[in-house]
């Protein structure tokens, strides 16, 4: 029988400083990982975004209304960002959250929050277009679904802000930031709505 790995405890305190995660989630990923402080990082990941996708269910009508406004007054953006708890919705950590999330629709105009709120007619004229561009190069069918399935990722990529990449960090999306932060709390967070204007357009 092999001896438990000893991790110090100022690895351990650094570990929970970085990721947010509790002291003993903390102690025992190191320990699990054999105290390879980055094998360590990927199992919090693993776990957390495993504990978040039970919360999913989880109400959350906690948050904040962040408005932010850009290029001199000519974009502005509201966007409500949820959690369960009113003490969650007052740390710095969800209130940066929601003042990203804001930054992020000025930055990309996303049309959706989520790929589930895209109507199915939308999703459906997208398809016949990619598989039509297709079909007049000629190739065969297997070969067409898998380039339609391929542009249809890239459209969700570009107007659905939870696929959206990061405009801070573009090898993680803002669902992945979400998430983060879900961890972090310990709470469902959720985008729920949002607004954006740019001066002189139509409503």
């Amino acid at each position: 029988m092999t001896d438990p790995v000893t991790v110090p405890a100022e690895v351990v305190r650094l570990l929970r400083e970085e990721t947010g995660a509790g002291m003993m989630d903390c102690k025992r990923a190191l320990v699990e990982s054999g105290g390879d402080v980055e094998r360590a990082r990927e199992i919090l990941r693993t776990k957390g975004l495993a504990s978040v996708r039970k919360r999913v269910g989880r109400q959350a009508s906690e948050g904040v209304i962040d408005a932010y406004i850009h290029g001199e007054g000519r974009i502005g953006v509201l966007v409500e960002v949820n959690c369960e708890t009113d003490f969650v919705a007052r740390t710095d950590e969800f209130r940066r959250l929601a003042r990203e999330v804001a930054m992020q629709i000025a930055a990309r105009d996303p049309r959706w929050i989520s790929r589930d709120d895209v109507p199915s007619e939308v999703i459906a004229g997208e398809r016949k277009i990619y598989e039509e561009q297709a079909r007049s190069t000629g190739k065969p069918d297997n070969v067409i679904e898998r380039i339609v399935e391929g542009k249809l990722d890239a459209f969700f990529k570009e107007t659905v802000l939870l696929d959206q990449a990061y405009i801070r960090e573009d090898s993680k999306s803002i669902g992945d930031l979400v998430n983060e932060v879900a961890v972090k709390v310990g709470e469902n967070v959720v985008v729920r709505r949002l607004a954006r204007f740019r001066l002189g357009e139509e409503a």
